[in-house]
């Protein structure tokens, strides 16, 4: 008897210290994944899909200096320069500079937080089979929800550098609900020269969305949701409206901002949510503003933020 148990403590340690193994070498790759989408220069073409809709981008980054050049090329033409602390949206059709300052926003393929580590608290990870992709050897990275309150996500980078060729979101069922992929892709040799605009923007009407950091007096999310803490507070300016809050919540992985509006006169907010691929938005009143809140989040997850929404007036 006492032979059969310790054979099976010994089986139960083992099978441990092999999961255990299993998400070190997970993380390890997160980690890999991480440090190539910031040391790395590149240039190459990926194809966003969500639903039936596809768009194509071009994309070249210059690692000395973290400038990131994006070319959309599908739909109406606009091009994006992003630095370390502001983005810049050319809109040749309508003659506009569209600036965005202190973004939370990170995007394919630079989609980790610094530090990878904090994802475990709500995301198991683990490695997944190898794949061809692009021309790449790729290795496989499944982040597991450890609720129903964010969506799931396999990353595919290159077994080599590490770099991210894949990110694919899926819901609980495991059903793909949007792509990143990049289909061309070169990695290294990319001149200061390619990251700058290709449109000359002298004339054009800037329109800055003045996005500051502030306090926002008297507003509050009431606590209930785990795993997303709030990471910006600011003011800033929405096309031609009046300025209003921002509070930008994050996992580590998923973001949810929530948009306080003042309402004009006898305006109402209806509440409702709507969706467009992972995203959700969730609609509400509270104090005569109008709360918005938008997140790569399942519909759960946003509304119940949105109702966490609360005014406290001193």
């Amino acid at each position: 008897m006492l032979r059969a148990t310790f054979a099976a403590a010994c089986v139960a340690l083992s099978c441990a210290a092999q999961a255990q193994s299993a998400a070190d070498d997970a993380l390890a790759w997160l980690d890999k994944i991480q440090d190539a989408s910031r040391r790395l220069s590149y240039t190459g073409t990926f194809v966003y899909q969500q639903g039936g809709h596809t768009e194509t981008s071009r994309i070249t980054r210059l690692a000395e200096g973290d400038v990131e050049h994006l070319e959309v090329l599908d739909g109406m033409p606009r091009e994006i320069i992003r630095t370390r602390d502001t983005l810049r949206c050319y809109l040749p059709r309508s003659g506009v500079v569209k600036v965005e300052r202190h973004s939370a926003d990170r995007s394919f393929p630079t989609i980790l937080p610094e530090q990878v580590g904090k994802l475990t608290e709500h995301y198991t990870a683990s490695l997944g089979k190898k794949a061809r992709i692009a021309g790449f050897e790729c290795r496989a990275v499944v982040l597991t929800p450890k609720d129903d309150l964010r969506y799931g996500y396999r990353l595919y980078a290159d077994v080599d550098t590490g770099m991210l060729v894949r990110a694919t979101t899926v819901d609980g069922a495991g059903n793909t609900i949007e792509q990143f992929t990049f289909t061309e892709l070169k990695i290294g040799q990319v001149s200061p020269e390619q990251v700058k605009p290709s449109l000359s923007a002298r004339h054009w009407r800037v329109e800055d969305a003045d996005a500051v950091p502030a306090k926002l007096e008297g507003w509050h999310v009431a606590p209930g949701l785990p795993g997303f803490q709030k990471v910006l507070e600011l003011k800033r300016r929405l096309g031609e409206s009046r300025p209003v809050g921002q509070l930008v919540y994050s996992d580590g992985l998923a973001a949810v901002s929530v948009f306080i509006e003042p309402l004009r006169g006898g305006d109402q907010a209806t509440p409702g949510l709507a969706s467009l691929g992972a995203i959700h938005i969730y609609t509400r009143e509270v104090a005569k503003h109008r709360i918005t809140v938008v997140g790569e989040a399942p519909a759960a997850s946003v509304q119940r933020i949105a109702d966490a929404v609360e005014y406290r007036p001193r």
